[in-house]
């Protein structure tokens, strides 16, 4: 069935309007006029209709976007003309742009979709609509017609994936054509209406130069961390949702060597790694019938067989904990992988309780020897109230001559205050222990400079 059959939504604004929020104390546009809104809804559904009659809009709607235009354009103007329809040309650009939209794009989403700064984008049902743009959440005054338009859109986003979402399924992951991760419920089990969330995928990659110019951390921290991926050191990235764990993840995987094979294992594909030899894997939910699922625990087993260099987990929640950990201790050095954890003691705590769910055969203390033997370094990463992301910290997993571990910070962020505006103030500090794997460093060709660790005086950003 046509898209131009499956709804009669339209939108109320368009990619042409500046989206103003709401938070953001600037004089806002002067909106169209009601009476024109609703001129254009009742012209949008009637044109709709012709077309629906008169032209193949299956073959219509796969037409490049350019084409599509200037074909829409030219239909819609011969419509005009026979019924003697006269409006500006500024409403017959927002006439053709809500077809387009409602037919092949993502409605009053587009706009958000297509600002590059934009990094989230949040839908609470038809009337409430936000972003995130520098780390701050932002209401719009833009929505969707109603309940049905938005679930149309949820549908256009799903169905190409060969997902669903029903009663019977309420809740699903998915991702745009460029890669953004897409998560909707529908109701019941939303409370007034659907919920959509999108997390935007960059064009470009951030790199460590990039959080380096974010101030995220500092280039001494990031020295470090180059020269631990280079000597095949194991890493645990940890923080909260949203703290920039994969954004992290992709950057130091930047700097794996050219001559080893990097195996990817992810929930929902992200990672892009400029790098010449790289396996991907992605997990499969199960279909209609309950069938065909293929999970992490299974990939990273898989992953085994594959004479891997390095193995990629894009974040451990479960049972594969054990598995990765298995490789990590089994000549798989230098893998990388996230959890969702607060602290880099936490982390430990819910990677033990993730093993504990894979062989509950197992004892406590042998699970421990695992996790040391497996773990070196844990970066602890967080977005803090004023939307800014900070490494807060690389603490080391250090073992003592008596059989004794404990987990060493070497850097963090020692946060001094909150100014007037919200924005929180403070610095980063080595903390003067100098880790164990230094002559490692060396020995791997990536030496650094111990006046890194050298603690600096307290002082702002």
């Amino acid at each position: 069935m046509s898209l131009f059959n499956r709804t009669q939504s339209t939108l109320k604004y368009t990619k042409t309007q500046t989206i103003q929020a709401k938070s953001v104390e600037k004089p806002k546009e002067k909106k169209p006029a009601a009476t024109t809104d609703s001129r254009l809804d009742e012209l949008a559904r009637h044109f709709k209709a012709r077309l629906l009659k008169e032209t193949d809009l299956e073959k219509l709607t796969k037409m490049p976007s350019v084409e599509l235009r200037v074909t829409l354009d030219r239909l819609i103007g011969r419509y005009m003309a026979d019924e003697q329809v006269v409006i500006s040309q500024q409403d017959r650009d927002r006439l053709i742009t809500r077809i387009i939209d409602e037919s092949v794009g993502y409605g009053p989403l587009e706009p958000l979709l297509e600002d590059p700064d934009i990094t989230e984008v949040m839908v609470n049902g038809p009337e409430e609509i936000y972003y995130e743009k520098k780390g701050r959440i932002h209401q719009t005054d833009i929505q969707f017609r109603d309940e049905e338009a938005l679930r149309h859109v949820i549908d256009r986003i799903v169905a190409p994936l060969g997902r669903r979402v029903d009663v019977s399924s309420p809740m699903v992951d998915a991702r745009l054509p460029d890669g953004s991760r897409v998560n909707a419920v529908i109701p019941p089990i939303s409370l007034k209406g659907s919920l959509l969330s999108i997390r935007k995928f960059r064009k470009d990659p951030i790199r460590m130069n990039d959080l380096i110019g974010f101030n995220s951390l500092t280039p001494d921290m990031s020295t470090f961390l180059t020269s631990v991926v280079k000597a095949k050191l194991n890493i645990i990235i940890s923080g909260g949702t949203g703290s920039g764990k994969t954004t992290l993840l992709n950057a130091l995987a930047n700097f794996i060597p050219e001559n080893e094979r990097i195996v990817t294992i992810e929930d929902m594909a992200e990672l892009r790694i400029p790098h010449g030899h790289v396996a991907g894997m992605e997990a499969r939910p199960a279909n209609v019938e309950g069938k065909g699922e293929v999970n992490i625990r299974q990939l990273v087993r898989n992953a085994l067989r594959m004479r891997p260099d390095r193995i990629i987990v894009g974040e451990v929640r479960g049972a594969e904990a054990f598995d990765m950990l298995q490789a990590m201790n089994t000549g798989h050095e230098g893998s990388l992988t996230t959890v969702h954890s607060n602290s880099p003691e936490d982390a430990m705590r819910r990677l033990e309780a993730m093993v504990m769910m894979s062989s509950s055969e197992l004892p406590a203390s042998i699970i421990r020897e695992y996790l040391v033997g497996a773990i070196d370094f844990i970066i602890q990463i967080a977005r803090l109230p004023d939307g800014q992301r900070k490494m807060m910290a690389i603490a080391e997993m250090q073992k003592n001559e008596d059989g004794s571990v404990k987990l060493v910070d070497l850097f963090r962020f020692e946060q001094t205050g909150v100014t007037e505006d919200g924005r929180v103030t403070g610095h980063f500090t080595p903390t003067g222990e100098i880790p164990q794997c230094f002559n490692r460093l060396g020995a791997y060709g990536a030496p650094v400079d111990p006046s890194i660790f050298t603690p600096v005086a307290e002082g702002g950003e």
